[in-house]
């Protein structure tokens, strides 16, 4: 009796060793929560170009560059709190526009990024695209939201019947697809996603004092 619980102690001693070796190289059981990985854009397609950007001029402005579904809540959520962060470093930071439709889960996602570009025809991007994410809650619910992008064309005094056909035209269409492939060359298949002098934020990093502070960061090591 005395003989077998010797055994059984070094037999459970043995596995503790292991389990406890296991653990620290982060496999087994007790497996770590790997890193979060982020990724680049150094290698990514160019997407549209131009580029939709607002701000920045000042030397050494670094730029913020967002890929966003207009009708993803979460982007809305952002869409304020990016906006008092671009008002804040005005000339010195630059925030770039990217179309990143999630057609599977958003039924006018696309329509939405192609009446985004039809005012930009007229010279109008931006505000359009403040007054969509500012309406999310209204055009984001109906059956049928192209009556609602041309009244929000027309109330920031567009042209209703250049902008209905501009939401088919070519042009339109062909900018919404370079956006697109730019992030999928990124493997970016989420919004909102983040880049800061092509490199991506992280979680803790789009909040907004997360971004306040990478922005800080980045501007300090541009600094000569």
């Amino acid at each position: 009796m005395k003989r077998f619980t010797k055994v059984a102690v070094l037999l459970l001693g043995l596995l503790a060793g292991t389990t406890a070796a296991l653990w620290l190289a982060g496999r087994g059981p007790f497996t770590r929560t790997p890193a979060e990985e982020l990724r680049d854009l150094s290698k990514a397609a160019p997407g549209a170009e131009p580029a939709h950007a607002r701000g920045g001029g000042a030397p050494g402005a670094v730029t913020l560059e967002e890929f966003a579904d207009f009708q993803c809540p979460p982007c809305g959520r952002l869409h304020p709190e990016l906006k008092k962060i671009e008002e804040e470093y005005g000339p010195r930071l630059r925030v770039v526009f990217r179309h990143l439709p999630l057609t599977e889960i958003h039924d006018h996602a696309h329509g939405a990024a192609r009446a985004a570009e039809a005012a930009a025809l007229q010279g109008r991007f931006w505000e359009m695209h403040d007054l969509l994410f500012e309406r999310q809650g209204e055009w984001a619910v109906v059956e049928e939201a192209r009556p609602l992008f041309v009244d929000y064309a027309r109330r920031l005094g567009l042209d209703a019947e250049r902008f209905a056909r501009d939401l088919d035209a070519p042009q339109t269409e062909a900018r919404v697809r370079a956006d697109l492939g730019r992030a999928d060359s990124a493997g970016v298949g989420s919004t909102p996603s983040l880049f800061l002098e092509g490199r991506e934020l992280s979680a803790r990093e789009r909040t907004p004092e997360g971004m306040r502070a990478a922005v800080e960061a980045a501007l300090k090591a541009g600094k000569p």
